[in-house]
């Protein structure tokens, strides 16, 4: 038997979540991350993109909208791209931004949420479920101003929300399945004696691993996944030499570049040195002008330099 197409795949990720006949099983899943309640769920964007397999084309995120007041955008990274600090505001700007229709009102616009599953540690942070908002600061002592406020506000907005999920320090932790997210994560990551365990404890997981084992048994759907991580890696390895190339060019930029700085350098040594030399010896500073081809103005400043150190 074939084993298993993983979940920790983008691909699969969405082709098994993007299916609207899957909704509940989403929304069982995000109830998990978010700890919300979701009474109505919309995918915004089920088609798989024909250029999926194209490396350039990046990551194959789900967007959903939950209760028609927040969007959610899901993505699996099974790469670390080095770029997470600057794709997830990215996300969460353009789906704020894009959840206000024309003539709406600010007011009227949709919460902007980002969950990222890692297939790798990014953030140097005890657990593996982080959650990020925008947080105030601890003022400075000279800005504080008594308003007898006795809580005071902890968001600036909470309009704006990011989960990230290391899968690494899940796996590092091997919880229980007490949680929903706990049962989730470890079919994302689980043996199939784990994989097995939550199955029974949750319906929407064993509904969605035997969606899984069926599209594992497709030639076309193993194919596709196969095409998939051939480009992850090819633009992964595309990234790493580049990167290689580039610091070892640097490196011998950097050491030419030194050299002839220090040519440079010790030219000028040489030369002051001469000059001073000339000006013990009575050279007169038209002298010295005429031969080095410095400025009289130059060379007074080495004979106060000269003098200076005395």
């Amino acid at each position: 038997m074939q084993d298993r197409l993983p979940l920790t795949s983008d691909y699969v990720f969405k082709r098994i979540f993007g299916q609207e006949e899957n909704k509940e099983a989403l929304r069982d899943f995000l109830e998990s991350i978010l700890d919300v309640k979701i009474r109505n769920i919309e995918i915004n964007n089920p088609e798989i993109p024909k250029n999926y397999y194209d490396s350039k084309f990046g990551i194959l995120d789900l967007k959903v909208t939950l209760n028609n007041e927040m969007v959610v955008d899901v993505e699996i990274q099974m790469q670390n791209e080095h770029n997470i600090e600057q794709r997830m505001p990215y996300y969460l700007a353009s789906n704020y931004a894009n959840s206000l229709k024309e003539g709406e009102l600010y007011t009227e616009t949709k919460k902007s949420i980002v969950i990222s599953i890692l297939n790798f540690n990014y953030y140097k942070r005890n657990e593996y479920h982080s959650v990020a908002k925008m947080i105030f600061e601890e003022p400075k002592p000279e800005e504080v101003v008594d308003m007898g406020y006795k809580k005071e506000d902890v968001y600036a907005s909470e309009y704006l929300e990011m989960h990230i999920i290391e899968l690494p320090k899940f796996r590092k932790k091997k919880p229980e399945i007490h949680t929903k997210l706990e049962q989730w994560l470890w079919l994302f990551i689980g043996s199939e004696g784990q994989v097995r365990k939550v199955s029974k404890i949750n319906k929407e997981i064993e509904r969605i691993n035997k969606k899984l084992a069926s599209m594992s048994l497709s030639d076309e759907e193993r194919n596709n996944y196969e095409f998939r991580l051939k480009a992850i890696r090819d633009e992964a390895d595309a990234i790493a030499y580049a990167t290689k190339k580039g610091l070892a060019q640097g490196i011998e930029q950097g050491i030419e570049q030194g050299i002839e700085q220090g040519i440079e350098q010790g030219r000028q040594e040489r030369d002051i040195e001469i000059i001073k030399e000339m000006l013990k010896n009575n050279f007169s500073i038209k002298q010295i002008s005429n031969i080095t081809k410095l400025t009289e103005k130059e060379i007074e400043e080495i004979k106060k330099a000269k003098k200076d150190s005395k």
